[in-house]
C-alpha cells in the first residue's frame, strides 16, 4: 500500500512538473500584422455600419466615436 502511494505521488509530481515545460503560445504574436495598416481591416459582417475598409478617415471617425462612448466625462456632461 505504501509503494502504491509513493508511485502515485511520483506520477502526480511528474504530471505537475511537465506542465512547466510548455512553450509559450504564439497566438498574440501572430494576431497583429505589421505589414497591414489598421484601417485596412476586414471586409465582413462584423464591421461597424458606415465604416469602409481601406478608408483611413472613416476608420479614425469610428475610433473617435467609440472613444467618446467609453468616456465617463462625456456621459455626465
Amino acid at each position: 500500500m505504501r509503494t502504491f502511494r509513493t508511485v502515485t505521488a511520483a506520477f502526480l509530481a511528474l504530471g505537475f512538473l511537465s506542465a512547466c515545460n510548455n512553450e509559450p503560445g504564439t497566438l498574440a504574436q501572430n494576431s497583429k500584422r505589421p505589414d497591414i495598416a489598421p484601417f485596412m481591416g476586414a471586409d465582413n459582417g462584423f464591421v461597424v455600419k458606415g465604416w469602409k475598409p481601406g478608408d483611413a478617415k472613416s476608420w479614425q471617425e469610428e475610433i473617435n466615436k467609440r472613444n467618446q462612448q467609453q468616456s465617463e466625462y462625456s456621459k455626465i456632461k
